[in-house]
């Protein structure tokens, strides 16, 4: 999976989490939890989503790697390569 096919992914799945979700003014460097306005659920949601379509096991030590989509999608690039 590319760089860009890991980046849509998490997009994908917030947009389901959120319908409402803007990803116009999206810095990829920031915080999703607070650009996007999610709580702990929300992000609970998002690792179990990753957890269901990709069978993935995230430990709660590395949550915080999961902070900003870059930081996803680096954290992400290696368990997703095969894929």
């Amino acid at each position: 999976m590319t760089t860009s096919d890991i980046r849509q992914v998490i997009l994908d799945i917030i947009a389901d989490i959120d319908d409402e979700a803007d990803f116009s003014a999206l810095d990829a460097d920031k915080p999703l939890r607070d650009q996007l306005d999610l709580d702990s659920m929300d992000f609970l949601d998002i690792v179990m989503e990753l957890r269901k379509r990709y069978k993935l096991q995230i430990p709660e030590a590395d949550y915080p790697k999961l902070a900003t989509l870059n930081s996803c999608v680096e954290y992400l690039q290696p368990l997703l390569q095969n894929v």
